[in-house]
């Protein structure tokens, strides 16, 4: 695994490649009945790439990011992180990657409102078991990068809908993840603070950091270096 050194300081784990999926599979049961979410998805995503993942509600974009993310495991298959593959890692150890390796941000922001922005941020550093004065340092730089560094004593119901979904991407990047995993993270923005966002995303691409983004928004997928659609459980390339 290798460093890299960001323009604001922040330094993201830059592990060769991101991402493998083989042959994965998830069946549900949902009234006695057995739904199959994901059919077979064999899928590369590269270190420092920009993913794009659109499809119909319910053609299986949360469950593939769930997957994703160590948040559930798959009926069939492999799913591997890194070295590590996360169909077989025991719950202790996928606990572990979710706080240390994959940043997550959502469409809602989740952040505490009796909390400032900094407060909010440093609550994502919890469990590294980091120093004081090292969750400090991390979280003045993760705000920094989101251009909110003037903001950080500010609660969330002082700050514009951009500014809380920026420092709810700070609280993400502050842990320096492998990866970082959004789910319709404008859907509660106007194009203005879409494009804000979306601003904030690629610098952090640009700078090695992988995204990999679930959104029915065409205009956010056309930024993105490869489109994939996910439809009744399958994936295929769109990438124009």
């Amino acid at each position: 695994m290798t460093m890299t050194e960001t323009n604001a300081g922040a330094t993201f784990a830059t592990p060769t490649p991101a991402y493998r999926l083989g042959a994965v599979t998830k069946t549900y049961a949902r009234n006695g009945r057995p739904v199959q979410a994901l059919a077979g998805v064999d899928l590369e995503i590269a270190q420092g790439d920009f993913v794009t993942i659109q499809g119909p509600t319910g053609g299986g974009k949360s469950t593939l990011l769930q997957m994703l993310g160590a948040l559930d495991t798959p009926t069939a298959g492999t799913v591997h992180l890194g070295g590590v593959d996360l169909a077989k890692a025991s719950s202790s150890k996928l606990g572990d990657i979710r706080a240390r390796e994959i940043g997550f941000v959502f469409q809602a922001f989740n952040l505490i409102p009796t909390l400032t922005a900094a407060e909010n941020v440093d609550m994502g550093l919890e469990p590294l078991g980091l120093s004081k004065a090292e969750r400090a340092e991390r979280v003045r730089e993760a705000l920094a990068h989101v251009g909110l560094a003037e903001r950080a004593d500010h609660r969330p119901a002082e700050l514009s809908g951009g500014q809380q979904q920026r420092v709810a991407v700070a609280r993400a990047i502050a842990k320096r993840p492998r990866v970082l995993l959004a789910d319709e993270p404008t859907g509660n923005l106007d194009e203005s603070m879409r494009d804000e966002i979306l601003a904030v995303l690629e610098q952090l691409n640009a700078e090695g950091l992988t995204l990999v983004v679930v959104t029915h928004d065409s205009a956010v997928a056309r930024r993105a270096r490869r489109r994939l659609r996910l439809e009744r459980g399958t994936v295929r390339d769109i990438t124009r």
